[in-house]
C-alpha cells in the first residue's frame, strides 16, 4: 500500500502540533505523563506572582503556580500544582514571598504540624510576606526624618559657632591647658617636698602613733581624772556661789541696818541728817562767811596792813 504525500504531510503536521503543545506545556512546568494535586490559596494581592512560579518548601521546589483567577470580591484565587508524592499537612500556610531583590515572587509552604494531609482540591491558608522594599520603606522614612533633624542641628551649631565663639573657645582651651600645666608643676613641687621631708613626716606619724597608743593605754586613767576634775569643779562652783550669796545677803542686811539708824537719828550721820538746828547753824555760818568774803574784797585794808618801807601802822 502506497502512502500518499498528503497523508505524510498531515501526519507530520499532527505530530508537530502535538510536540509543540507538549513542549509548551513542559516549558511552563506542567508534568506531561504524571498527575498532580490541585491546591488553592486566596490572596488579596499577588504583586510579582505569575503562572509557572515555583512552590517551595525550605527552598526546594515541590510544585508550581498553574493558574490565577480574579474573584468578584477583588481577591485572587491561585491554583497550585503540587507533586502528590509530598504530603502536605492541612494547617500548612501558603506564604507569598519574595525570591530576589527585583520583586519576583514564589509560593513558600510553611508546613504545619497536623497529622491530616491535604487532598487535591483543598484550599490552604494564605499569607503575604512583605517584600524588601516594603520592609525598608519605614526605615527609609525614619532615616529621612533623622537626616532632616541632624541637618537642622548642624545648621544651628554652624550658626552658633561664630568666629568670636571659636576664638573664645580656643582661648578657653588654652587657659585650661595652662592651668593643667601649672597644676602639674605644683604637683611635682609637692611631690618633691614630700619626698625630701618623708623622714620628718614618718617621725611625726610615729610620734602621733605613740601618743595615740599612750592615750589608748591610759584611757581609763584619763577618764577617772576627768571624772574627778568634773566633781571638783562642781563642788568649787557650788561653794563659791553659796559663799557669794551669803556675803551679799549679809551686806544688804548691814546696809539696811545703817539706813534704819540714820532714819532714826542714831549716830553722827543720823544726827547730822536729822538735826534741823545743825542745818540752820551751818546755813547761817555759810551766809556769814559769804558776807565776810564780800567785805574782804571791798575793804582789804581793814584786814591786811603792809608798808613799802617795811614799817606799818596799827589802825
Amino acid at each position: 500500500m502506497k502512502i500518499t504525500n498528503e497523508t505524510k504531510v498531515g501526519v507530520l503536521t499532527a505530530v508537530a502540533i502535538t510536540i509543540l503543545i507538549l513542549g509548551y506545556s513542559f516549558l511552563k512546568g506542567n508534568e506531561i505523563f504524571t498527575s498532580e494535586n490541585d491546591l488553592y490559596a486566596k490572596y488579596e494581592r499577588v504583586d510579582g506572582l505569575a503562572v509557572s512560579k515555583p512552590v517551595l518548601i525550605n527552598g526546594f521546589q515541590v510544585g508550581r503556580v498553574s493558574q490565577m483567577l480574579l474573584q468578584p470580591d477583588g481577591a485572587i484565587l491561585v491554583q497550585l500544582k503540587v507533586d502528590p508524592k509530598y504530603e502536605i499537612p492541612k494547617n500548612t500556610v501558603a506564604r507569598l514571598a519574595s525570591t530576589d531583590l527585583l520583586g519576583s515572587k514564589a509560593i513558600v509552604f510553611d508546613l504545619g504540624n497536623s497529622t491530616d494531609y491535604v487532598k487535591s482540591g483543598d484550599t490552604l491558608k494564605a499569607n503575604i510576606q512583605k517584600n524588601l522594599l516594603e520592609q525598608v520603606e519605614p526605615v527609609q522614612k525614619k532615616a529621612e526624618v533623622m537626616v532632616s533633624r541632624v541637618d537642622s542641628i548642624l545648621t544651628s551649631v554652624n550658626e552658633t559657632l561664630s568666629p568670636d565663639f571659636q576664638r573664645n573657645f580656643n582661648r578657653s582651651f588654652a587657659s585650661i591647658a595652662h592651668m593643667l600645666e601649672t597644676l602639674e608643676g605644683t604637683t611635682k613641687k609637692v611631690d618633691n617636698m614630700v619626698g625630701t621631708q618623708s623622714d620628718h613626716i614618718a617621725a611625726i606619724i610615729a610620734n602621733l602613733e605613740s601618743i595615740s597608743s599612750n592615750f589608748k593605754e591610759n584611757n581609763q586613767k584619763i577618764s577617772a581624772i576627768m571624772s574627778n576634775l568634773n566633781q571638783i569643779t562642781d563642788q568649787v562652783a557650788r561653794a563659791d556661789f553659796s559663799q557669794t550669796i551669803n556675803s551679799a545677803n549679809k551686806a544688804v542686811a548691814d546696809m539696811q541696818t545703817a539706813v534704819d539708824k540714820i532714819n532714826r537719828g542714831e549716830g553722827s550721820l543720823g544726827q547730822l541728817i536729822n538735826d534741823k538746828r545743825l542745818y540752820e547753824n551751818l546755813n547761817h555760818s555759810a551766809e556769814n562767811l559769804n558776807n565776810l568774803m564780800i567785805d574782804l574784797k571791798a575793804h582789804p585794808k581793814r584786814y591786811v596792813s603792809f608798808s613799802v618801807f617795811g614799817g606799818g601802822k596799827d589802825r
